[in-house]
């Protein structure tokens, strides 16, 4: 099959596009025939491994592991010992090791059948950028109809399912975004937009019960004062590969330290992938509740430049890769 690899840590151009043997499902695992990935800010990481503390995970000279892509959606082509809930031929989404590739195997825990009204490609663009608005949203901040939510990147991956399931649990919603993005993201659902560049959130009069920033362009004590007194801040990564890996683990710390002296509530959400949440997902997509943007599609062979628009931050909604 083919495949990208990566064998040393770097920029896009370190990236191959190689010959690699079929993965064999091992236990709890399916076997993907992948018809179309999508790319994750998670995928530059590992692809540069930084911030550099994440090689204590993913190698310390080098990567662990040669394949790239986690999103996919296709076509069950095998699955291993103990797999009960899917058999081949069952059309799927969810995440995977090695996605940006021809074949992909993936926990069965991570995947969940694919809505009947979604392309391959429109599937591939939900997993990680999904569950994490929900995640965030929901378990994090906890938002409750009615309450005033701003999402921070409105119009990126994660910020146009954040609009619009902020939406779908009943919030108030203001997106935040570039003036390009403005009317889009009222497209999407939300009740106001800011152009970012005409006003900033963190000086005005308004107050929010949930901030979501998925940027981490503003201090946190500037942040703060956007938000209510017992409001709820939840971070998101942010910034592209030059943001330094310190000043990730500062903003952490900074959170972590400050929640002990305030009523408000500041943390973070990684997301957790769970077929679970895949599962209310998939139920949204099918009955037209929510919807994936897609800005670029890219062949196999042309996932550097993907991860060169990608880390560029300026995608509006998600990049897929088509496979076959």
């Amino acid at each position: 099959m083919q495949a990208i690899v990566y064998r040393r840590y770097g920029p896009p151009e370190v990236i191959e596009y190689e010959e690699l043997d079929k993965p064999v499902p091992t236990l709890g695992e399916v076997l993907i025939q992948v018809r179309a990935a999508s790319v994750n800010p998670y995928d530059w990481h590992f692809l540069r491994g930084t911030p550099y503390f994440i090689r204590l995970f993913t190698g310390l000279r080098g990567p662990k592991s040669p394949r790239l892509g986690a999103d996919v959606a296709g076509v069950v082509a095998a699955v291993g010992p103990g797999v009960t809930r899917f058999k081949p031929g069952d059309a799927v989404f969810g995440v995977c090791k090695g996605a940006f590739a021809e074949f992909a195997s993936g926990k069965e825990t991570g995947l969940a059948p694919k809505p009947d009204r979604l392309s391959f490609e429109q599937a591939a663009a939900v997993p990680i950028a999904g569950i994490t608005a929900l995640q965030g949203l929901r378990d994090c901040g906890r938002v409750q109809p009615g309450q005033r939510v701003l999402i921070n990147g409105a119009a990126g991956g994660v910020g146009i399912f954040a609009v619009q399931l902020g939406k779908w649990l009943g919030a108030h919603l203001t997106g935040v975004c570039s003036a390009r993005n403005v009317a889009f993201v009222q497209s999407l659902g939300a009740d106001r937009a800011i152009d970012y560049a005409l006003q900033d959130f963190t000086r005005s009069d308004d107050r929010y019960d949930v901030i979501f920033d998925l940027v981490g362009n503003h201090p946190l004590k500037a942040i703060r004062r956007a938000l209510s007194p017992k409001g709820t801040f939840v971070g998101c990564g942010g910034g592209g590969p030059d943001k330094p890996g310190g000043e990730l683990l500062s903003m952490m710390m900074g959170r972590l330290v400050a929640s002990a002296f305030t009523s408000q509530k500041l943390t973070g959400v990684l997301a957790k992938v769970y077929s679970t949440d895949l599962n209310v997902l998939g139920g949204l997509l099918q009955s037209g509740q929510i919807a994936p943007v897609i800005d670029r599609s890219y062949p196999l062979i042309g996932v550097a430049d993907a991860l060169r628009y990608v880390e560029s931050c300026h995608a509006r909604g998600k990049v897929t890769i088509a496979v076959t």
